[in-house]
């Protein structure tokens, strides 16, 4: 039943996540402090509609945990909203950009590739709340930038757009590591060698 209520499932028996673990927890004996109150059969109510709202935020990281994703806002567009993130193109807006410009992109690291047949190339897929940004890492890059490059969870570029067809890249010149900004997501990529 807690994992239900982690995961906001549980919506006809309680507004929001807080009030359902609270709901949950009627089955066990209180405490001496609450011991008078368990008597009063309004005191419960009364005790779980006090309770907050969770944030958007708060949603955020409790779907993440409980799921390993969300079906609310994407954490990148909550970031954006807060002000951080601001000079970033999405990746909708990369497909009309003009190539050969500088950008600026951030996205959830979803994967890291770094195939044989590369040169030491490394590929990284970030996601943000309209799509993917395909991301090229040079080998001399990767080895001046090698932390954020294989730490990162959150992480930002600057780089060069490159586009063969409809196909757009970021060439990274410089990488920064994010993380700190989603703080406890509970985010990982797939990483191929």
């Amino acid at each position: 039943m807690e994992l239900l209520a982690g995961a906001n499932a549980m919506p006809a028996f309680a507004t929001n996540r807080h009030q359902a673990y609270w709901q949950l927890l009627d089955h066990e004996k209180p405490t001496e402090l609450f011991a008078a109150a368990e008597d009063d059969e309004n005191y419960e109510l009364e005790i779980c509609s006090q309770l907050p709202e969770p944030t958007e935020g708060q949603n955020l990281l409790a779907d993440y945990a409980s799921q390993g994703l969300t079906l609310q806002r994407h954490p990148l567009a909550l970031l954006k909203e807060q002000g951080h993130l601001q000079f970033c193109l999405s990746a909708e807006q990369l497909k009309t950009t003009k190539a050969g410009l500088p950008v600026q992109v951030a996205g959830l690291v979803t994967g890291r590739q770094r195939p044989g047949s590369a040169s030491g190339v490394t590929f990284v897929t970030l996601e943000d709340e309209t799509g993917n940004v395909n991301v090229v890492v040079w080998l001399e890059t990767a080895r001046r930038q090698r932390k954020p490059l294989l730490t990162a969870r959150l992480l930002h570029v600057k780089g060069i757009l490159e586009r063969e067809g409809e196909i757009v890249h970021i060439m990274a010149g410089k990488l920064s590591d994010l993380s700190h900004l989603i703080k406890a997501l509970p985010i990982s990529s797939r990483d191929f060698h």
